[in-house]
């Protein structure tokens, strides 16, 4: 949805009749079919937890009145199937929130509340539309048994109800009418309000990283890995950890986290670069306020969307993934490459050119950022020139750079031809194996130039793996968030269309809550931006223009801050988040956050091992021995450091195993595998309790 200006907000017709008897009929209709919407939801087990845990659910239709239904499985086991949730409850918190601006103008406008309340109760009742839209299709969906309309009413329902929250939202918020004076639109100044959001964020996202790791919930597979390279480079060890035999290289050209090593030195610990990447991350937020201040010649737009990119869940999950994996250098590209973007449009090629060469640092994805940058500035100058010859009529290319489009085609060099050198010498590291990434697309071939030319020859496939409801769905979670302001901007938009191909295509990772995405964030904010303009892209022709009042842009900037915020109630691991207080729910603070009985036993575990000895350990206690030796990695998976065996590597000294973290399959010494095959070699030093400790004899 993207936002236009409300009725009460431009000048218009007041309607005929009665105002509070039209908005009332709405009301009531739009609230009716909401609250069947809403008892819907409760009654379907998969649909309630699309919201809430199993437990959460559970509590709710108890305190509701509602009741649970049950079946005893042969087994003797009672499994819950949906339950009966009674109508009136449903339609009392629908109605409450439909009519929650009313509050607001009771407050703000008391002098004028029966001339603009049902005005305000129209527009509530307007976004609460969308819901009940969602609500009407999903009885359609069941009474007609049309099967994959339902599978993607139940996969999207959760946007469907966070536009109509964010509608609420968004109608208590400010109105800004004033304009601001263009001298005051363009200060140079960072305000307040965007520096106390980024501590805020900085504050909270640094403080549950901290708590994930003195909780033992931190893995050192893609987290805690990244500390032990710099460990070992500074003690003459390779830019490597030995999770797996050979030099990082092997697996990605990725080393921003070496220029942390100054720092490093001074405080040598995990804890310092999870706070860095918080930090990098929420400063992505200043190039955010002056590209979108830029655009809509507004302070205002520009903060409002500033504070969008904070609550933005994709980026969140960047700092923490859904699968707790934190540190990930993929992320520390986000802010450079938006501090480029902002540069390219001052005309400073140079500086943009070096933050996009500095972007290659985090990860060779971002090669294709470069080429996405490039496709845009070169439409931009194109699309003039299309429209000129369709309508045969002039265009006015007045305000666009005639050195960019030759930068732009610069950049469409340039990434390819870097990336593909990245795979040759990722690939030489890797003794002529082909990149690890090649398997997330096995459906087009097993090397990236396989997998090229299947999509490049294959359109047929391609089509059938990208247009489905998991990128429809992808879609969205990437776009509500925003309000949809990037549709209004399409060329810039078209530059995020190769990566989001890709991220639609990986069989690894299907929504924006892992790390894949990271390169894509910058430019959607970019075509965000670019969605604050009070005319589209598209219109390039001045006389064909209307002008729209500057609050416009303003309001949209608000839109996209509402939408942000009503995603994050469900969506947000942060204290903004559901998911966060949530005691049922994989992701509650008092699970992740706060230290447990197994967390404080660990001081002692490790105080056993002398720090010269070589350990092999379960994941999670992994991270607190990348100080040692080696540190190695207990699974049963075959790496090739241990020659591709059920074992661990000849040299290891120690063994700790976890037995209480999520995953463990070994509960006591007998589950052990050393303690089975060899137990001879194996001296017992700690063998009950969280952490059992073998010592090689």
């Amino acid at each position: 949805m993207v936002h236009s200006p409300s009725a009460s907000e431009e000048k218009s017709t007041p309607p005929t009749g009665n105002p509070w008897m039209s908005a009332a009929l709405l009301t009531l209709f739009v609230g009716f079919l909401g609250g069947l919407g809403l008892q819907s939801i409760l009654e379907s087990r998969p649909l309630a937890e699309s919201f809430l845990s199993t437990e959460a659910w559970t509590g709710l239709i108890a305190g509701i009145g509602g009741e649970l239904l049950k079946e005893t499985t042969p087994a003797g086991d009672i499994r819950i199937l949906g339950a009966l949730a009674p109508l009136l409850p449903c339609l009392i918190i629908i109605y409450a929130i439909i009519g929650l601006p009313l509050l607001k103008l009771a407050v703000v406008k008391r002098d004028s509340f029966k001339q603009t309340a049902p005005d305000a109760l129209r527009q509530s009742a307007k976004y609460w539309g969308i819901f009940a839209v969602w609500s009407l299709l999903w009885l359609v969906a069941l009474i007609v048994q049309i099967l994959p309309l339902a599978e993607l009413l139940q996969g999207t329902a959760v946007f469907w109800l966070a536009l109509s929250m964010a509608g609420t939202v968004f109608e208590l918020l400010p109105v800004e009418s004033a304009h601001e004076k263009p001298a005051t639109a363009q200060k140079r100044n960072i305000p307040w309000l965007l520096i106390a959001g980024m501590a805020i964020y900085v504050l909270v996202f640094t403080a549950m990283n901290w708590g994930l790791w003195f909780n033992l919930r931190l893995p050192h597979g893609d987290s805690a890995m990244y500390e032990e390279h710099l460990w070992n480079v500074l003690h003459g060890k390779g830019f490597r950890s030995y999770l797996d035999q050979g030099l990082f290289w092997g697996e990605h050209i990725q080393f921003v986290h070496l220029f942390l090593i100054p720092l490093y030195w001074l405080w040598p610990s995990h804890l310092l670069l999870e706070l860095c990447e918080s930090v990098v991350l929420a400063v992505g937020a200043i190039p955010v306020f002056w590209l979108g201040r830029r655009a809509s010649g507004s302070r205002t737009a520009g903060l409002w969307l500033a504070g969008a990119y904070l609550l933005y869940f994709p980026l969140q999950f960047l700092d923490i993934a859904v699968d707790l994996k934190t540190f990930r250098p993929i992320a520390f590209g986000v802010a450079p490459v938006l501090f480029a973007l902002d540069q390219l449009e001052r005309r400073r090629y140079l500086p943009a050119s070096l933050l996009l060469l500095f972007s290659l640092t985090c990860k060779e994805d971002y090669a294709i950022v470069i080429f996405s940058i490039g496709l845009v500035l070169v439409a931009q100058r194109a699309w003039p020139w299309i429209v000129s010859k369709w309508t045969k009529s002039e265009t006015e290319t007045n305000d666009i750079d005639p050195f960019a489009w030759k930068y732009g085609v610069g950049c469409l060099l340039f990434g390819p031809v870097y990336l593909w050198s990245a795979l040759k010498l990722i690939r030489s590291f890797r003794s002529g194996v082909e990149v690890h990434y090649a398997g997330y697309f096995s459906k087009f071939g097993e090397s990236p130039a396989e997998i090229v030319w299947t999509m490049l020859t294959d359109p047929g496939l391609l089509a059938g793996e990208l247009l489905t409801g998991t990128s429809f769905i992808y879609a969205l979670a990437i776009l509500i968030p925003l309000g949809c302001l990037p549709l209004r901007a399409p060329l810039r938009l078209l530059g995020c269309l190769p990566l989001f191909v890709l991220l639609c295509l990986n069989e690894l990772a299907t929504d924006p809550r892992h790390h894949f995405h990271a390169p894509l964030v910058p430019l959607l904010f970019w075509a965000a931006a670019g969605g604050l303009r009070a005319r589209s892209l598209l219109k390039t022709n001045q006389n064909q223009s209307q002008e729209i009042p500057e609050a416009t842009s303003e309001r949209r900037g608000e839109w996209a801050w509402a939408c942000g915020f009503a995603t994050c109630i469900w969506f947000s691991l942060s204290p903004l988040g559901i998911a966060f207080w949530d005691s049922g729910s994989r992701w509650n603070a008092a699970e992740l956050y706060i230290p447990d009985e197994r967390a404080a036993a660990v001081d002692e575990i490790v105080a056993l091992i002398p720090q010269s000895a070589r350990v092999a350990s379960t994941d999670y206690v992994h991270p607190r021995f990348t100080h040692h030796e080696r540190s190695y990695d207990y699974s049963e998976y075959a790496r090739r450091v241990a020659g591709y065996e059920d074992k661990v590597p000849d040299d290891t000294d120690y063994i700790v195993i976890d037995t209480g973290h999520p995953y463990s399959t070994v509960k006591s010494l007998a589950d052990v595998r050393e303690m089975q095959t060899e137990p001879e070699r194996w001296e017992v030093i700690r063998g009950e309790g969280y952490f059992l400790v073998l010592r090689r004899r």
